[in-house]
């Protein structure tokens, strides 16, 4: 069984509970004023495995199934080692709180959840090494990866200026950015490898 696998079945099975009992659902949402002001650190990890409903669980899990594994065999195959890639799924959730924490930190009313940064980290890793794949947006409409790519770090960065909706769209876009960066800074050639498939495509 792929660790992507048993990422979705730990991811559902907390975010299930969660739904189901408030008082575990508060507990484990990031909230930047909880951590700043009563060291709840644990949240910028918990955050990753709780979604608002089943719609956002079921979303975030099912492009996990079909990208998880196969970034997953990259990590393996690039760094020989299978531990590699939760510690960096992890760290896509942690990296992609970050910048709610630094806005949020003195408003005790913000709360955020959701894998989406950890799920952004997973894609964009996936658009790094196959820029040209074919991504399906909503699983419908069929884009190269590459483009799909620039279209939600313009969306996301538009969407997280523009506000209101009760979407984290920073944790959607600085989960992309680490997804695409983590493995050139491991990897730079990794860098070439790109700009060859997006020169010679």
């Amino acid at each position: 069984m792929s660790i992507s696998i048993i990422i979705i079945i730990v991811t559902c099975l907390i975010s299930y509970t969660a739904l189901n009992n408030y008082d575990q659902l508060d507990k484990l949402t990031m909230q930047p004023y909880m951590v700043k002001n009563h060291r709840e650190y644990y949240r910028f990890i918990t955050s990753g495995f709780v979604h608002a409903d089943y719609s956002h669980l079921i979303f975030n899990m099912l492009t996990l199934f079909f990208f998880g594994p196969h970034v997953e065999s990259i990590f393996v195959e690039l760094f020989g080692l299978k531990l590699i890639y939760p510690l960096y799924y992890l760290l896509g959730i942690i990296v992609s709180d970050i910048p709610s924490y630094i806005k949020h930190r003195n408003s005790s009313h913000y709360a955020s959840l959701g894998a989406s940064g950890a799920i952004s980290a997973v894609l964009f890793t996936f658009i790094l090494m196959h820029p040209w794949a074919s991504i399906g947006v909503f699983f419908v409409i069929k884009m190269p990866a590459v483009i799909y790519g620039v279209l939600f770090l313009f969306l996301s960065a538009y969407l997280s200026r523009k506000g209101g909706d009760n979407i984290n769209h920073d944790a959607h876009f600085w989960g992309a950015v680490f997804g695409f960066l983590a493995p050139l800074l491991f990897m730079p050639e990794l860098w070439r490898g790109f700009l060859y498939q997006i020169l010679n495509h």
